[in-house]
């Protein structure tokens, strides 16, 4: 932070090629079915099909509306269509047998597509390259040939929803991509939206969908949790994104509550053996740690667009876990207002606390370099004294849930 701007560090945007773009990514022995996957494609989304679809790859554009916006730096999530895909692959289902091979090259098209995006902005973008779960050992290979190629912002672990007929996370199948991740010093990213099952297009659905998307990104803390996977890998570190902040405290407790209650019964020897000792058998062995001293340890959490009744919890929380996320260019991100969006948030705390959500934090799990990025802050972040002044009223055609009214009912 530099002495009167905060830099702000978005732990929550997204990116990804133009479609056609991709095709240079991609291994020569793919470009005749590429080519014809594309041109009968058609494109299901309208923010990327709108004139405004270029903030995903147009990197001066990007730079240029993140720095007025008061943003310095970004963690780089997925967004667009990755060759062979049917949708953008943050929500797309696993692939069957067949589709593997085309997806999985499609995948590592977009890895090498966003190293180059990230190479273009310096010390400014900490990409978040993809993998498939269906074939374990050639994820481990693209984890450190990505790292290799300079993509900071660590693994995306797909979701395994019911369906999937992939193992769930719990499962020791996954270890060697736990030890790689951390072996190489680099998160897993776990972003809302990518563990649902498909739920249909009628209007309940989509509601459904809207309600239940988060709890099921949540799953993964406590799979690996149970699975053990930060016993094994104590180095390893997981980044919840996109999914709110509000339920972890008490989504730790009811954790501790289950652990604490099945050891207890797996341990008693005073009685017959019940139900829950058999459900609890091995499972102090396996885990280690409880789950609140996982989150202690080795968990953080993307609080995009953080609102004012999350930032009450920060201390429950842990204020040196919380990252704060613009969700650039989603038009359920705060941009153009991020400032006042962290109005909202944070208007009136201590300054070196906003400092941590707001950059610090995220320079810290990710590797960005705060005194470089400083010296652009010093030009064009917030300053204290603005975002320590209360937001009276929100922009009026801004369109991103943080200003919306009721948030603080949310369950998850």
């Amino acid at each position: 932070m530099s002495e009167e701007r905060y830099t702000v560090i978005s732990a929550d945007c997204h990116a990804g090629a133009d479609l056609l773009d991709y095709r240079p990514y991609l291994e020569s022995r793919h470009h005749d079915a590429f080519d014809a996957w594309a041109a009968t494609y058609v494109n299901p989304y309208e923010d990327l099909l709108a004139d405004t679809a270029d903030r995903n790859w147009n990197s001066d554009r990007r730079v240029a509306e993140l720095e007025a916006d008061g943003i310095v730096a970004e963690v780089v999530f997925p967004n667009t269509i990755p060759p062979f895909f049917p949708s953008a692959s943050l929500m797309a289902p696993a692939p069957t047998r067949e589709e593997f091979e085309q997806r999985w090259a499609g995948l590592r098209a977009h890895n090498r597509w966003l190293a180059d995006f990230c190479a273009a902005a310096p010390g400014r973008r900490a990409g978040v390259f993809q993998i498939l779960l269906n074939d374990v050992d050639r994820a481990v290979e693209e984890i450190h040939r990505s790292v290799e190629a300079g993509l900071t912002g660590g693994l995306m672990l797909p979701g395994t929803p019911p369906g999937s007929g992939l193992p769930e996370l719990h499962s020791s199948t996954y270890d060697p991509i736990w030890a790689a991740c951390a072996g190489l010093g680099v998160p897993v990213n776990h972003h809302a939206g990518s563990a649902s099952p498909p739920l249909g297009e009628e209007p309940a659905a989509r509601a459904v969908f809207m309600v239940e998307t988060t709890w099921f990104s949540h799953r993964a803390l406590w799979h690996l949790a149970f699975g053990g996977a930060f016993r094994r890998h104590p180095e390893l570190r997981l980044v919840l994104t996109e999914q709110g902040s509000g339920w972890i405290p008490g989504v730790l407790d009811m954790l501790d509550y289950y652990h604490g209650r099945l050891v207890a019964a797996a341990r008693r020897t005073t009685v017959p053996d019940t139900a829950e000792s058999k459900f609890g058998a091995g499972l102090a062995d396996a885990m280690g740690k409880g789950p609140s001293e996982v989150w202690r340890d080795n968990c953080f959490v993307g609080a995009s667009f953080m609102r004012p009744h999350e930032a009450a919890l920060r201390d429950r929380i842990g204020l040196d876990k919380i990252m704060w996320g613009s969700d650039y260019p989603h038009d359920e991100g705060t941009y153009p207002y991020s400032r006042e969006g962290l109005r909202i948030a944070y208007a009136g705390l201590p300054r070196e606390e906003i400092a941590a959500m707001v950059g610090g934090n995220a320079a810290r799990v990710y590797g960005f370099d705060l005194e470089r990025l400083g010296r652009i802050a010093a030009r064009v972040g917030p300053t204290v004294a603005e975002l320590d002044e209360p937001l009276k009223e929100a922009p009026a055609d801004a369109t991103s849930p943080v200003f919306a009214t009721g948030g603080s009912v949310r369950v998850w």
